[in-house]
């Protein structure tokens, strides 16, 4: 490991959260706390949308020589 590295947790209850803002006091750390989410849960619906599309063989492939016309660039 080396020194200035970010390490993301994910407590899942307040006591954990709370032993691990006393875990890092006691080392004299620096400890930014955030609520955001990595993700928009609506960008993450239309992902596993997809997903679930694709695996049911429901998309589209195109040839590269082809992709302007498809892309209505041509």
């Amino acid at each position: 490991m080396e020194a200035g590295n970010t390490y993301i947790i994910h407590t899942e209850n307040q006591e954990q959260a709370n032993a691990l803002k006393a875990f890092v006091k006691a080392l004299k750390m620096k400890l930014e706390e955030t609520n955001d989410k990595s993700y928009n849960p609506d960008f993450v619906k239309k992902i596993k949308r997809s997903k679930k599309e694709f695996q049911e063989g429901k998309y589209t492939t195109v040839n590269k020589d082809n992709l302007e016309s498809f892309l209505g660039l041509k």
